[in-house]
């Protein structure tokens, strides 16, 4: 039996876009084309797409280095039956996956954008992100609603939920303004800035201890999630409301955490990855897709154009953050 390129498409649009398992997408092709296609099969045209591909995903590699703003994020992917981790690094109009053993700054070696990033990186607060060195940091806020929410409700913190009202209302005045200007005023940032230190303030003054106190145990002392986030808030205060002062610095980064949706989707349909060739394949062939919907592109055309050898090239034109 020989399959043209439509058909291929067919079985990559299915398989790794709506993340049809196995048995299901053999069985919709024998209902629909009265044969079903072998797993070997299927696994070889998904190789197969991954290696026409690869000039695509270079491209994409490229435009982000050299992107204003790059969103990054990582979650948990089980492979060979270990914990790996997935990583993505994206903008509004491109986005590259990768997976590796390693949660930090090794894997984000090998992936190879941060590195030769030089913009601003929003990344929650694992300490990882903050090892890239070359470029600029902004931290995503819709982390710290939810961690501030938290300490109010858990630990009934007062000036937990002053500094939720505060990112809150910096943002809506960033929202109201940003049609005619590229950063709030120097005279409100300097505002907002003072109301942050002052409520920071009044957050440690709460869980200053006694120096003189002996200590219970050896070693440091465990601290509370208060005073986690509070000490974060306080050393990245810039990349926390980065956002103010130039509007193109997103207050969260949720696009990132979008991205890395549908891929855990594709564990929970389908399992786990029993080898780690499958999962990079698969994290090349939703890098292109992903990026061809970004930029408006029909996703089966640009299948079957890559099976003709004529893959699409994600666009130049400018960023829109």
């Amino acid at each position: 039996m020989q399959y043209g390129n439509r058909v291929r498409a067919q079985v990559v649009y299915l398989s790794q876009y709506h993340l049809l398992p196995m048995g299901r997408l053999r069985q919709l092709m024998g209902d629909l084309w009265g044969h079903a296609p072998s797993e070997a099969l299927i696994q070889t045209t998904n190789n197969d797409l991954a290696r026409q591909i690869a000039p695509t995903l270079a491209a994409i590699k490229t435009q982000l280095t050299s992107a204003l703003v790059l969103r990054c994020d990582e979650t948990g992917m089980r492979v060979e039956g270990k914990l790996h981790w997935l990583h993505v690094a994206c903008t509004d109009l491109l986005t590259y996956y990768g997976v590796h053993s390693k949660r930090g700054q090794e894997a984000m070696t090998a992936l190879g954008i941060l590195a030769a990033f030089s913009g601003r990186a929003v990344h929650d607060g694992w300490v990882s992100y903050f090892k890239s060195e070359n470029c600029a940091h902004a931290l995503c806020n819709a982390h710290h609603l939810r961690e501030l929410r938290f300490i109010f409700e858990q630990y009934q913190e007062p000036w937990a939920q002053a500094m939720s009202d505060l990112l809150k209302e910096i943002y809506a005045e960033v929202q109201a303004t940003r049609d005619h200007a590229t950063a709030l005023a120097p005279s409100r940032i300097d505002q907002y800035e003072a109301r942050y230190h002052d409520i920071l303030q009044q957050g440690l003054a709460a869980h200053a201890t006694d120096a003189s106190a002996p200590a219970k145990k050896r070693g440091r002392p465990k601290r509370s999630p208060a005073e986690n986030l509070l000490t974060r808030l306080h050393r990245y205060k810039t990349e926390t409301l980065s956002f103010m002062s130039d509007f193109r610095v997103p207050f969260d980064n949720n696009l990132a955490e979008r991205d890395l949706r549908m891929m855990k989707v594709k564990q929970k349909i389908s399992g786990t990855f029993r080898t780690l060739a499958g999962a990079k394949t698969f994290c090349a062939i939703r890098s292109y897709l992903s990026t061809a919907r970004k930029q408006g592109v029909n996703v089966f055309h640009a299948l079957y154009e890559a099976f003709l050898g004529t893959p699409f090239t994600p666009s130049l034109k400018s960023q829109p953050e």
